[in-house]
């Protein structure tokens, strides 16, 4: 009898573009991220994407530091695979944004694989009021390009190389998928490739039908059996396009990172919440969620490290 098939589920816990004034469930402190992120893997996350924020405003921190308040508390409380932000903010510089994966040395780290303009000003229609440094964090973004050159590629890829750390490479649009096929002929990435498409972001590739497509078949065309496919749909698009992916063979992130909502006009209550649906989205096409343990073995992770688990 056929056994379903196990779907890895990230869940994107904060991230760095929303901001504390859209949501009361977006959680920004570092005690409420740290129950968020346990809560969201006792719903069947099996992979965790982390971000941190500034206690006192939300802002995005990418400090040593901040990180020092979550990742060791999250690693105590769940067994979920930790991957670890080295985009941080598109604000940042690429040494602010590879410090903690550097640091922490954790199982898995995000990698973004390509500069890009990024334009978060939309969400300005929605959230016209927006206080201090949160509206400027949108409206900055009218000229705002998301540096990610083949140089800072390289140095992220170097800051985390002792520590054995592997990469969720994101992919925003099609080039970034043959700047990832550029580092494999070079031999500075192994395979399997972990590939999350993210879909919906202006800036990048839309969220249409027809642009799943393309990314997946250029995705296999390019990594063939090395591919594991993940893809994110952005606001409005989140469960849709997890439902596609996942109908397509391919993975799901879900999380208040890539939209902070449950439905129209609905505001997600927790990301734990969003992993829900994904799962019941899942067990209706006949899947399941992937525990952590079968989510290293796909993605060949290393055994955590107890650096994931110190300050």
């Amino acid at each position: 009898m056929a056994q379903p098939r196990p779907v890895i589920i990230t869940c994107a816990v904060t991230g760095a573009i929303h901001t504390p004034s859209m949501s009361p469930h977006l959680p920004v402190t570092a005690d409420a991220i740290v129950a968020s992120a346990i809560e969201a893997a006792e719903a069947g996350a099996s992979i965790l994407h982390l971000h941190a924020r500034n206690e006192k405003t939300g802002q995005p921190d990418q400090s040593v530091e901040g990180f020092a308040q979550i990742v060791p508390r999250i690693a105590a409380g769940t067994d979920a695979v930790l991957n670890l932000t080295t985009g941080g903010s598109p604000y940042m510089t690429v040494e602010e944004r590879a410090r903690p994966a550097a640091h922490f040395a954790p199982q898995l780290a995000s990698l973004n694989m390509g500069s890009m303009n990024m334009g978060l000003f939309p969400m300005l229609r929605r959230h016209p009021d927006l206080p201090g440094w949160e509206a400027q964090h949108l409206e900055g973004s009218r000229d705002l390009v998301f540096r990610n050159s083949y140089k800072d590629i390289a140095y992220v890829l170097d800051a985390c190389r002792a520590g054995g750390t592997r990469f969720e490479f994101e992919c925003y649009d099609t080039a970034h998928l043959y700047n990832l096929a550029h580092f494999a002929e070079i031999g500075a990435v192994a395979p399997p490739f972990f590939v999350q498409t993210v879909f919906g972001l202006l800036g990048g590739i839309g969220a249409h039908v027809d642009d799943i497509t393309h990314m997946r078949r250029t995705a296999e065309r390019l990594f063939g059996d090395d591919l594991v496919w993940s893809a994110l749909g952005a606001g409005a698009h989140q469960m849709r396009v997890a439902a596609t992916v996942a109908a397509a063979g391919g993975h799901v992130r879900m999380g208040l990172e890539d939209s902070l909502w449950a439905g129209p006009g609905q505001l997600a209550m927790s990301n734990a919440e969003q992993v829900r649906t994904a799962i019941a989205v899942l067990e209706g096409l006949g899947m399941r969620a992937a525990s952590p343990a079968e989510a290293a073995d796909i993605l060949h992770l290393a055994p955590r490290r107890q650096t994931e688990g110190a300050a």
